[in-house]
């Protein structure tokens, strides 16, 4: 199974594209999840293979069923394909490899269908309008060339296949969630893990930094916060009063570039709590047709047009206004900020103390301006998986060397400005219990859910029909798909 390779290599620290390639397989598959079809006849097409580069005469039948699902001979290509457009490398994986993980998905969607997993229709919907309207946004709007790319006669079909492919990739998800979700290891469980890898197989963990950065934004001035609103105020009037297009007034104004392709349009679900606490308060409070009053979140000021209430759903479409930063403002946060560089080099301050009282970065001043790693929850980013931006800004940083000031910006500001610091460094070590339990704890959750599949494959793949044809009887999978 491709989850012990990736374990595996996890270990010996061997960070590769598999765990790439699993999401991947897992989340944006684009192969076909067609029902069973009797006597399908075979259709041979010309097909490049990506492992050997040749191009090679083939008769697409069918080449595996897993319940109610089949693979037909031309998926695993095309999907190659797809991942390799994506930029992935393929490495060492298999043929093979790559077919069992896409037996796996299909195994996991027949299962979720027999255990009645319920399919969210319209969340479904809105996510193939946002993958269509952003593959087309990528071809300049020209559906034509979208539609030859895909081979597809229409705009319908193209959508219609994607949407099966999203919900199997769905109840997939939905079914994995299932089998691993409520998993966890006891720190018992870890020392055992870690006690049990031979001490000349224990994982080795590159350099390792801890940063912390102290953040000031300009100051919106209440002016331009009130002009927001008045301009708010005028859409909202001419689309009652004078009949005006909502959706175009998102076109030409919204601030929200996720949605503005999509008319401003989100599928809120109560049960589901995705957008912002404000944003959702109000969206729930409205009758349909209603168009809400200004309201704040931290990403600016909207308005709402609640389009259609589907029980728990709410479909609204939104604009997004943020207020204008004065010259005034912007060179203010400057000039704070350089003076508060100037504290921490002329002793004056610690980079600690001065985080606590100048940051206004909430998340990070009150440790300190210590950054968390977003993907290990702890202080330590490892050298070579620091993000291209961020690495940007401190790879020439000595320890405890305070930057320059650097404009930066995120989701939420449109401008602010940082110094940052490296507060540790630890270089290439050996995994060490205590320094290191996080990461080993980590590992150790992952065995356990390796473990928990690999029960829940031997287990269901005996109770459900599997037809492996041609080529692929050959393959040494990990997983009994050939039921010898």
């Amino acid at each position: 199974m491709i989850l012990q390779k990736m374990l595996l290599k996890t270990i010996n620290s061997k960070f590769t594209i598999k765990a790439t390639l699993l999401v991947c397989f897992m989340s944006f598959s684009f192969i076909n999840a067609q029902e069973i079809i009797e006597d399908e006849k075979p259709v041979e097409e010309k097909v490049k293979d990506s492992v050997t580069n040749k191009t090679r005469i083939k008769a697409d039948g069918v080449a595996a069923v897993v319940g109610d699902f089949i693979l037909l001979e031309s998926d695993l290509d095309r999907e190659i394909e797809q991942i390799k457009a994506q930029g992935a490398d393929l490495g060492d994986l298999t043929r093979c490899e790559l077919f069992g993980s896409l037996l796996e998905s299909k195994l996991y969607a027949h299962q979720a269908i027999q255990d009645s997993v319920i399919v969210n229709e319209l969340q479904i919907r809105s996510r193939v309008d946002q993958q269509f309207q952003g593959i087309l946004a990528q071809l300049n709007g020209d559906v034509e060339k979208m539609l030859e790319y895909y081979k597809k006669d229409s705009e319908q079909a193209l959508k219609d296949e994607m949407y099966e492919i999203n919900k199997n990739n769905y109840l997939a998800q939905e079914m994995q969630s299932k089998v691993t979700g409520d998993i966890e290891v006891t720190p018992e469980e870890v020392r055992t893990f870690f006690n049990d890898i031979p001490k000349d197989e224990r994982p080795t963990f590159g350099t390792e930094l801890k940063l912390a950065q102290i953040v000031v934004i300009p100051e919106v001035t209440e002016e331009a916060k009130q002009a927001v609103i008045d301009k708010l105020k005028g859409f909202k009037k001419d689309v009652e009063e004078n009949g005006s297009s909502f959706t175009t007034k998102v076109l030409f104004y919204t601030e929200d570039t996720a949605s503005k392709r999509d008319g401003g349009k989100y599928t809120l679900n109560r049960k589901q709590p995705r957008m912002v606490k404000e944003f959702r308060e109000v969206a729930f409070a409205m009758q349909e047709g209603e168009i809400s009053e200004p309201f704040a979140t931290e990403f600016g000021y909207h308005i709402i047009l609640l389009e259609k209430i589907r029980g728990q759903e709410y479909e609204v479409r939104h604009i997004l206004l943020r207020p204008e930063l004065t010259q005034e403002a912007i060179k203010e946060a400057n000039d704070k900020i350089k003076k508060v560089r100037e504290k921490i080099v002329d002793g004056t301050l610690t980079f600690a103390e001065a985080a606590r009282e100048f940051s206004d970065e909430e998340e990070t001043k009150y440790e300190g301006g210590q950054l968390t790693n977003p993907l290990t929850q702890d202080f330590n980013f490892e050298l070579t998986r620091i993000e291209p931006e961020l690495y940007s800004q401190i790879q020439d940083l000595k320890d405890g060397e305070i930057s320059e000031v650097l404009q930066d910006e995120d989701r939420v500001n449109r401008i602010k400005f940082k110094i940052l610091t490296v507060t540790d460094r630890i270089d290439d070590h050996e995994a060490d219990f205590a320094k290191d339990y996080l990461k080993i704890k980590n590992l150790a959750l992952q065995d356990k859910q390796i473990k928990a599949v690999e029960k829940w494959q031997k287990e269901t793949i005996s109770e459900t029909y599997i037809k492996i044809n041609g080529e692929y009887r050959d393959c040494d999978f990990q997983s009994n798909w050939l039921k010898k």
